[in-house]
């Protein structure tokens, strides 16, 4: 029996390759066992290698595993692309359709099953993805019935006929390949799971439930990849709140749109990726200027212009922090997991009223679309703060106007929705004085940038850097953001077991830089590792910029579209120490 394999399914884009990991993984799901997705996918609707990787385990996972254990293949494409990955012993279950072979060195055992003819036998090919999930789940030796309730689920609302056609088609492909090898594969029996269920979703699903939790009731966005599911998971859920999402025009709509139901008191958000926040970056800083709160979630993916619009990057560091002509005050939130992506969205909303300012919410593509395994929310954590949003104000006498842009002891002004009375003001985007007129006075525009710029001064959010510092002075500090951090863990786990001390920093407040939290493990580390997929060491630049420590810092940089690998960043590490440099991948 063992704690934990990887299943991986390939083909062209548009053949059945994600439903079929869907069901697939809802079943283990099922099961209580915890999972962890990658997609490989094409910039395109139909055509193009596509694959979905599924890591699964008796206890909690957070990375992409280095090896592959089971490989279900669509085509020679996928074997070929993949078969690499195939640790000593692994399987693959092919379609028979094409003669499959296993490329030359790979030590692999082949299952060449009939699942396009047995598809075609009960109606249409469609359904081989099923013929080829029974295949695989009956190589592990897992109840079949747990998968027939997913493939219910999955066809449930096409009527009977079809959900029972399905579920043959599961039986059929499990049958042929029991058949073949003599039974369920004992190498590949996994230990049972604790039978709980955990959530089981992607980043934006979890960033979408985080905003309705928050009290967001319109969202206005233009689709873009990857933060296109955002939108459409509260297409489906806001309506049920009294909310509504609009798709607008493009991402100047979009943002503008946001930031105008923000100034009349409706909590709203907009979403999109770096060429969208590309857009964005003017109204960003009207929003800066009139203080309205702001929350832009940028789903990162590889650029720039379209680049590598399905592919795994974190290059849009630099563009968040100084994007905006002239200076505003910003806050980058980088979520580093699924419960992060929800409790930080809440957070976005808060800090956004509280200190009345944009705040962008920072993913990249494998925490936004990759499927992972959380434990459930807890929902008494939640707390709506609006900040300086007053009612009851005072009547105003003759001319007089409500100080929108008061100056105040913590910069924070006092803020007043449209139609309050006593709450008349101004509001433009030029500079202006306490109630919004235009002003160009020096003396009020010095007073004025100085109030906006230090009202962040002192703002830390919850677990602005993630720590996990076993060792008081460790041979190596690796720092990363987003999803890299699972990968991290498992890299030092391998170094440990070498004598390597390290400790690991997750950075989640990417500005305000939070340098005095940082200030004391950069001192004690020997040498750090910043990780990162980017080509310029973006976040490395932050951390030396804003604590020092240069010298010490070495970064490991990957932007070939692809996330680290444990394994990638344990032999990077092992380098260094016996190097002193490291290599870019």
């Amino acid at each position: 029996m063992i704690s934990q394999l990887s299943w991986k399914i390939g083909g062209q884009q548009g053949e059945g390759v994600e439903s079929t990991d869907r069901i697939f993984s809802t079943a283990l799901n099922r099961l209580g066992y915890y999972l962890y997705g990658y997609r490989h996918f094409s910039s395109r609707i139909k055509g193009g290698h596509t694959n979905n990787k599924i890591r699964i385990s008796t206890k909690p996972i957070r990375a992409i595993s280095d090896d592959l254990d089971i490989l279900v293949a669509f085509d020679q494409e996928s074997i070929d692309l993949n078969a690499v990955e195939l640790r000593p012993g692994g399987v693959v279950v092919a379609d028979a359709k094409f003669n499959p072979t296993i490329p030359e060195g790979i030590d692999a055992r082949l299952f060449a099953v009939p699942i396009t003819a047995m598809a075609e036998e009960l109606g249409t090919s469609l359904m081989k993805n099923m013929v080829a999930s029974g295949a695989s789940w009956a190589l592990l030796g897992l109840p079949l019935e747990v998968f027939n309730k997913a493939v219910e689920e999955e066809f449930g609302r096409k009527g009977a006929a079809i959900v029972e056609k399905n579920i043959e088609a599961v039986k059929r492909g499990a049958e042929f390949v029991l058949a073949e090898a003599g039974g369920p594969l004992d190498a590949f029996k996994l230990d049972e799971a604790d039978g709980k269920q955990k959530l089981f979703m992607i980043g934006n699903e979890a960033i979408g439930l985080g905003s309705i939790a928050a009290g967001c009731r319109l969202m206005s966005a233009y689709p873009i990849t990857p933060a296109s599911e955002i939108m459409e998971y509260l297409i489906k859920k806001l309506p049920k709140f009294g909310g509504t999402v609009v798709q607008t025009e493009d991402e100047i709509a979009a943002v503008t749109m946001a930031i105008g139901a923000n100034y009349a008191g409706v909590r709203t958000m907009t979403a999109s990726a770096g060429p969208g926040l590309a857009l964005m970056m003017e109204a960003i800083g009207l929003a800066g200027m009139t203080e309205t709160p702001l929350v832009i979630v940028n789903t990162q993916r590889g650029g720039p212009s379209t680049g590598l619009p399905t592919k795994q990057e974190q290059s849009d560091l630099n563009a968040m922090v100084y994007g905006t002509h002239g200076e505003i005050p910003k806050v980058v939130i980088a979520p580093a997991s699924i419960e992060d992506c929800f409790y930080d969205t809440i957070e976005a909303f808060n800090v956004a009223e509280q200190y009345q300012v944009p705040v962008i919410l920072m993913t990249d593509l494998q925490l936004s679309l990759g499927k992972q395994s959380c434990e459930q929310l807890d929902y008494s954590k939640i707390e709506i703060k609006r900040g300086k949003l007053v009612d009851n104000v005072p009547a105003l006498e003759g001319p007089e106007l409500f100080k929108r842009y008061e100056f105040t002891e913590d910069g924070v002004s006092p803020r007043v929705l449209p139609g309050e009375k006593g709450g008349l003001h101004h509001v433009t985007g030029v500079e202006h004085d306490e109630v919004g007129r235009p002003s160009e006075s020096a003396f009020n525009r010095h007073k004025m940038m100085d109030k906006r710029l230090n009202k962040l001064n002192n703002l830390y959010i919850r677990d602005a850097l993630r720590v996990n510092a076993p060792h008081q002075s460790p041979d190596l500090l690796i720092i990363g953001m987003g999803s890299t951090g699972g990968t991290i863990d498992e890299a030092r786990s391998s170094l440990a077991q070498e004598g390597v001390t390290s400790n690991h920093i997750t950075i989640r407040q990417i500005h305000p830089f939070p340098t005095q939290l940082l200030l004391p493990h950069l001192q004690s580390a020997k040498k750090v590792v910043v990780i990162e997929n980017n080509a310029t060491g973006q976040l490395a630049s932050q951390i030396k910029m804003n604590a020092g420590f240069a010298e010490k810092i070495e970064s490991l940089l990957k932007y070939d579209g692809n996330p680290f690998l444990p394994a990638l960043i344990y032999k990077a590490c092992k380098e260094l120490i016996e190097d002193g440099n490291i290599q870019r991948v």
